[in-house]
């Protein structure tokens, strides 16, 4: 049996998908930029695949500003907001992707701009009283909170943030690369002047995602050399890539109740499994607490074993793919980031497992056995 599930790092083609893109690598090779009739067409396709990313949430098509991926967009959006609206602070936790994290960096480097981490406790929660307190002293700010963490799972109330930076008047930035497709966001509804997508994260193409800008939020390009996307990113259209992203999109959304359900129960089955064949088994972060993180994630801490690299690799020996945490930092010695932060578990691997609606009940038997074997428990 081959078992992947490494679905938080990056997911499988939908074959739909890859139905839509295929007319515009044959075919569909016109430049949008260009006047003629093959340019024309081109540049209708992006503009309704960029309407229908709209619709889904609920925002307007000159919101929507395609990007290179997740980590383009959060660059993009954090950059340039904190050079261009002078901002002084960026309030944020320890816990962020890097997309964030570096940025946050790179502008206190560059800019001399102060960062502020709210805490967070042993199961990584937010503390809204504490960012409250940060707030009311840091009121030239940007606050960068992510929607759903990308190795414990954890989900923050986005909506509850964005009334409390309502409330002090500063601006709102989320990436909520793990969430977009997997949960339903409003943003007609939601006071957040940016959010990220990353369309292989939901069964679409790598190379592609979105920046949403919400229209009372005004920067200026991040890549110049061109006057594509609105003036707002120099450079040719990904083309197939905008077909992809779009069609993934409507899909993950068209089906998420039913998906969502489906991948519920097989991180409900894994939790049970381990429970009843792995003694000590840990869970970091909030991964198993089932209404308060991801359904697509499973953070747990191993027993007995100390090497957690040689037990990824005994896991991928016998077909099985999962990770030790975010694949933006495989291969890097410095362990993860996020667990360093939480309570973690003394002479356990914790290893992060992640779901798709591909993934089945008899894989997470299978991997569970495995796990058994090769921890000799």
């Amino acid at each position: 049996m081959n078992v992947y599930f490494d679905n938080a790092a990056t997911t499988p083609l939908d074959k739909g998908v890859l139905s839509k893109m295929l007319p515009y690598m044959e075919e569909g090779f016109g430049n949008p930029s260009s006047i003629h009739k093959k340019g024309r067409e081109i540049k209708a396709a992006i503009e309704k695949s960029r309407s229908k990313i709209a619709d889904l949430l609920s925002c307007e098509p000159g919101e929507i500003f395609f990007t290179s991926g997740g980590t383009e967009a959060d660059n993009m959006f954090m950059i340039n907001t904190v050079v261009e609206k002078k901002i002084n602070t960026i309030i944020t936790t320890k816990l962020e992707h890097h997309a964030v994290l570096h940025c946050c960096e790179y502008l206190k480097n560059r800019y001399n701009t102060q960062i502020k981490f709210v805490k967070t406790d042993d199961l990584g929660e937010v503390d809204f009283d504490d960012l409250d307190n940060v707030l009311r002293e840091n009121q030239n700010s940007l606050v960068s909170l992510m929607h759903g963490n990308n190795e414990i799972g954890n989900i923050n109330d986005i909506e509850k943030i964005s009334n409390i930076c309502a409330q002090y008047g500063v601006i709102f930035h989320s990436d909520t690369v793990q969430t977009m497709g997997h949960y339903k966001l409003n943003l007609n509804e939601i006071n957040i002047h940016g959010v990220v997508g990353s369309a292989h994260k939901f069964h679409g193409p790598k190379g592609i995602g979105f920046l949403y800008l919400n229209n009372n939020h005004k920067i200026s390009p991040f890549i110049h050399g061109g006057s594509q996307e609105r003036n707002m990113r120099g450079g040719t259209e990904n083309v197939y890539g905008i077909i992809g992203l779009s069609e993934a999109m409507s899909v993950a959304v068209s089906d998420m109740n039913n998906h969502s359900k489906k991948i519920l129960s097989i991180k409900k089955h894994m939790i049970e499994k381990l429970k009843e064949k792995v003694n000590g088994i840990k869970f970091n972060g909030l991964s198993n607490v089932l209404d308060k993180s991801l359904y697509t994630i499973l953070n747990v801490s191993i027993p007995n074993i100390e090497d957690q690299q040689m037990f990824l690799f005994n896991l991928d020996i016998n077909n099985i793919a999962a990770s030790a945490g975010s694949a933006c930092t495989s291969g890097s010695d410095t362990g993860s980031h996020v667990l360093k932060e939480i309570k973690t578990f003394d002479k356990h691997a914790a290893i992060r497992f992640s779901f798709s609606k591909y993934n089945t009940i008899d894989e997470v038997n299978y991997v569970v056995d495995k796990i058994v074997e090769i921890s000799n428990i």
